[in-house]
């Protein structure tokens, strides 16, 4: 079974329990962060999807340039990294035109996949799925089969589907784009296991295990965000459940990546979908 490996590429002090306590002066660490993750998948020669903020392209042309030469997939993860729920039906369109524009000009290609930041894509805002088909998206990777405080779909499919219009947890075999929901394994309620916090919050043991399950039936989607796998990444003072959720584990981030691509096969979404 081929798996999908995927990373939002966004800026650290963007995260959602960050923002609003991240410092006027503070360094992005970008670059610091993803040419490490780039040499580990060269590494494994393994391919991903890096879903990447607008306006970190802007202003970092030349490392879009550069995963893009490497054979991974450059999706969009919208420009500011503001929810749905926070822009609303026109600015969220606007910022899909922007961040199309901008990664087409750098990679010569049209993105054709889209993750909605911190995961706000849900049944309040489904008009932006018509707005991703009539930008030319083949796929959405947004919707998360659990409930959170931030975020939340519970009672969507756990495969690949194509959402109805009228309610993204049915499937419309004729609906125009893929949704491929972020993973999770069923222990009487839906656990997640897709990355960021409940990859570095869970053993490796559990996470190996339950991603075998899971291959028995479907693929499983992996994301990480190249921050929190990064032992450097600048730490603000936050409320204790927001310090533990944005910084357990981080240190021990990276070696557990590189243990999933010892063990599975990945490859970038749109593969895993057959686009």
């Amino acid at each position: 079974m081929i798996n999908a490996l995927s990373f939002d590429l966004e800026y650290w002090y963007t995260a959602e329990l960050v923002c609003r306590f991240a410092p006027d002066e503070k360094e992005d660490q970008v670059i610091e962060a993803v040419y490490p993750l780039l040499d580990l998948l060269d590494k494994y020669d393994t391919k991903a999807t890096f879903f990447v903020l607008g306006k970190l392209a802007e202003k970092y042309p030349e490392l879009i340039i550069e995963i893009s030469k490497k054979g991974h997939e450059i999706g969009s993860h919208s420009y500011s990294h503001k929810t749905l729920h926070e822009l609303g039906m026109k600015n969220f369109e606007d910022e899909i035109e922007k961040t199309n524009s901008i990664l087409k000009s750098i990679t010569g290609k049209s993105p054709l996949g889209f993750r909605a930041p911190t995961f706000s894509i849900d049944n309040t805002n489904k008009w932006a799925l018509d707005i991703l088909v009539k930008n030319g998206y083949k796929y959405d990777s947004s919707v998360f089969p659990v409930k959170t405080n931030l975020y939340g779909v519970p009672d969507a499919p756990v495969f690949s589907y194509c959402p109805s219009k009228d309610d993204i947890t049915v499937h419309d075999p004729d609906g125009p784009i893929i949704e491929y929901p972020l993973s999770v394994i069923k222990f009487g309620i839906n656990i997640p296991i897709a990355g960021g916090f409940y990859l570095r919050l869970l053993p490796i043991s559990f996470l190996k295990s339950a991603i075998n399950r899971v291959n028995m039936k479907r693929s499983v989607v992996i994301y990480m965000h190249p921050w929190e796998m990064y032992s450097y990444t600048q730490k603000v003072p936050l409320p204790l459940i927001s310090r533990f959720i944005t910084y357990y584990g981080v240190d021990s981030a990276f070696s557990k990546l590189e243990n999933l691509l010892k063990n599975f096969k990945f490859s970038p979404v749109k593969e895993v979908l057959g686009l």
